[in-house]
């Protein structure tokens, strides 16, 4: 799991940390697997250092290219549990932070009492926490966390006037998808707080080996050509005649695995093409597929 281009000073603290972790059994479940197939190797020994070092990590990359998967990742190489919380517009305070609940104590009496959000359990417990599609979330919501990504590590909780602050283990990582509908662009001081590592969509022989080991389909040349097809779409992507959403990974494993059942250029329709709202997005998907197919 540990590759020799991390820093040997690093794998030994990783080892010895591994082997002394208190995670509760339920807490242990939150443990991501180590599953993220790197486009690159920089990509993942760079984050698992900016962590080790105590920084915020921010992934960057279109949808479907595995930034939550290297999040889970670096949850196993840390064995650290991580917490996640899905941003949207709708994001508010309670949902980062917990909220307060009328609770019974053993002899029936009524008490107000908070129940710990993401944030909150991930700080005091020294777990991950994974923020995704960070600029999805209103400004002046995240700005809530601003104090929790800084050098303070620390937050006031606005329900009950406690200040948190955050175990030394406490590590954040956030993903972002950008120039999507509904999206933000991060302000200046949020940027600040992360690292940043780009992560581009896999492609070649290790897109063949991810499609090969996870895709129900074992037609070899078939699984060629879908690789050759992902690469077509990320040409007409950079020309820009196709969204990036078009050179999905995932989108592309769920073709092959319709293909195992169902005619490929049915099974690409299916997969990519229909999801694309533009009727000539839609034909470029098509057309590239069956000069292939």
């Amino acid at each position: 799991m540990l590759t020799e281009a991390i820093p040997q000073e690093i794998r030994e603290q990783l080892e010895q940390k591994r082997g002394q972790t208190n995670a509760t059994a339920e807490d242990a479940k939150l443990i991501g697997a180590a599953a993220f197939e790197a486009p690159r190797e920089d990509i993942l020994i760079d984050s698992v250092i900016a962590l080790f070092l105590g920084k915020n990590v921010l992934l960057k990359g279109p949808t479907g290219s595995g930034k939550t998967k290297l999040a889970e990742h670096v949850s196993a190489i840390f064995n650290q549990p991580m917490h996640a919380v899905n941003c949207s517009t709708d994001l508010d305070a309670e949902a980062l932070l917990g909220f307060k609940t009328l609770s019974h104590d053993e002899q029936g009496r009524s008490q107000i009492v908070f129940i710990p959000g993401p944030i909150m359990k991930a700080m005091t417990k020294g777990h991950f926490l994974y923020i995704d599609e960070i600029n999805m979330a209103k400004p002046e919501t995240l700005s809530l966390i601003n104090g929790v990504l800084d050098y303070r590590r620390s937050i006031t909780n606005p329900f009950t006037g406690e200040v948190i602050t955050a175990h030394p283990d406490f590590r954040v990582v956030a993903a972002i998808n950008e120039g999507y509908m509904g999206t933000v662009p991060l302000n200046e001081a949020l940027k600040n707080r992360f690292v940043t590592v780009d992560i581009p969509y896999l492609q070649g022989e290790a897109l063949y080996k991810l499609l090969k080991s996870k895709s129900v389909l074992r037609d070899d040349k078939q699984l060629r050509t879908y690789v050759q097809l992902s690469a077509d779409l990320l040409t007409l992507i950079e020309m820009g005649q196709l969204p990036d959403e078009a050179g999905s990974i995932r989108a592309l494993l769920d073709a092959c695995d319709l293909t195992a059942y169902i005619p490929p250029m049915r099974a690409v329709a299916r997969a990519i093409a229909d999801k694309l709202e533009d009727e000539r997005e839609r034909a470029a998907v098509i057309n590239a597929a069956e000069t292939l197919f």
